[in-house]
């Protein structure tokens, strides 16, 4: 297990009245990073915000922006993202991949796909490159680890894994997810994100499988004190 991971605080469960404070806030705890999750009612049931409110997030920190894209068609956008100013831009595999999409179902069946279009995903990987920002693929908790993907997590400069349904923050931690990580441990060496039910009881399974960035949400931003809050992510449960 990991002596210590990096934590990443997503400020989609922050008060959004006062994100400056809670921005600054969250720095003073200890976070290593931000995460934004984008939103477009589409590739995850819920709406959240763009590259404006991400422009006035990049002038009041200078930690590392990871702008988590949960939108379909990703390639379009990338390059207004880079601009606004992240760091680190993740999409999903998901929105390249040759199972049709119902969108009426799109609350009851989250996306997942067991055929990516891996010559379409290294090409958005690298159309992010050559924008200056790192590149990251994400993959929802019924994706599974294929070897097709190889390619595309090796180019990558970190991957996400999600251990909940994209959409909604609060949700219960999906275990069945970690496998997927220990497998990637094999042969990739980079940053390893997981998002999705991140507390100080499910932080550790996520550390002994090989995740090097934990993403707390509502976990952190619920809680009385940020700081004890980031520190007991990397404590041992017991």
């Amino acid at each position: 297990m990991p002596s210590k991971c990096r934590v990443s605080a997503s400020l989609l469960s922050a008060n959004f009245l006062k994100l400056g404070d809670e921005i600054r806030a969250t720095e003073a705890a200890g976070t290593d990073s931000f995460h934004l999750d984008v939103m477009d009612n589409h590739l995850a049931p819920n709406l959240s915000y763009g590259p404006p409110v991400i422009q006035w997030i990049r002038s009041a920190t200078q930690l590392p922006l990871e702008v988590h894209l949960m939108i379909d068609n990703p390639h379009l956008f990338v390059a207004d993202y880079a601009k606004a100013g992240a760091d680190l831009l993740f999409f999903h595999i998901e929105c390249y991949a040759a199972e049709p999409v119902n969108p009426l179902a799109i609350r009851e069946i989250p996306r997942a796909t067991t055929q990516p279009d891996i010559p379409q995903i290294l090409a958005v990987i690298d159309q992010i490159k050559q924008l200056g920002v790192k590149a990251g693929i994400t993959l929802n908790p019924n994706s599974p680890l294929t070897p097709a993907l190889k390619p595309a997590i090796l180019a990558s400069d970190a991957v996400l894994i999600m251990s909940v349904n994209p959409g909604f923050s609060g949700q219960k931690f999906i275990a069945d997810v970690l496998p997927k990580i220990t497998e990637m441990r094999t042969y990739y060496q980079g940053d390893i994100h997981i998002d999705g039910g991140i507390t100080n009881e499910t932080a550790p399974l996520a550390r002994q499988a090989g995740v090097s960035t934990l993403i707390s949400a509502s976990y952190l931003y619920s809680s009385a004190d940020y700081k004890s809050a980031i520190q007991s992510l990397n404590l041992v449960s017991h």
